[in-house]
């Protein structure tokens, strides 16, 4: 599913509307977390805002564009976290480290994130698949600029990207999404990760 033009003209205009629209998507994100898309609601979204179910029309057309944003703005988050925690003075490998640790403990906080991404493979498939391809692009690039640094391998590519991205898939949904009790830390799981791609498995 794509965004159409009504869609496009609700562009808050005031830091009040941009406000509202935060409150709408951030009660959209436990909504959509705690029932999942098929039992969600507009009104339960609307109340948990605190908002008037007229004023949710406001800002998104239905159901659908909510979420379609949502996963948008869930999208954009996880790469602000990772942006954060990262600086042009870390090596190639530092950085994936502490991007690594940034969405462990981002995933931690938002542990809605799983639920909501999954199930847009089957609600909005197109959203989905950009979140993904769009972190894989971002993975890619900082192995090639490694790789031009003399830093990494060269030639590492869109394999080895990916590769990366479901390592810290699997690691996020593991330690934070089904952490326990005597689990390491988030930054104990980055270090180890990042020990295996420093050093591979082989003896």
């Amino acid at each position: 599913m794509g965004s159409d033009t009504s869609e496009a003209s609700k562009v808050p205009r005031t830091e009040r509307g941009r406000r509202t629209q935060r409150k709408l998507l951030d009660a959209a994100a436990i909504e959509f977390g705690d029932r999942g898309f098929h039992d969600a609601s507009i009104s339960s979204i609307t109340r948990r805002a605190g908002v008037a179910l007229g004023s949710f029309y406001t800002y998104f057309d239905s159901k659908d564009a909510i979420f379609r944003a949502l996963v948008l703005d869930m999208s954009e988050a996880v790469k602000v976290a990772a942006r954060d925690a990262i600086d042009d003075t870390m090596s190639p490998l530092t950085i994936e480290r502490a991007a690594l640790e940034s969405f462990l403990r981002f995933a931690g906080e938002h542990k809605e994130i799983y639920r909501i991404i999954d199930e847009a493979e089957f609600v909005d498939p197109e959203s989905y698949r950009a979140h993904y391809e769009t972190i894989g692009e971002r993975i890619a690039l900082r192995l090639e600029e490694g790789g031009k640094a003399g830093e990494l391998r060269a030639n590492l590519g869109e394999v080895e990207a990916w590769a990366l991205m479901g390592m810290n898939v699997f690691l996020g949904l593991r330690y934070a999404i089904w952490s326990r009790e005597g689990d390491p830390a988030a930054d104990e799981v980055a270090r180890i990760a990042n020990s295996l791609l420093a050093k591979g498995i082989r003896a």
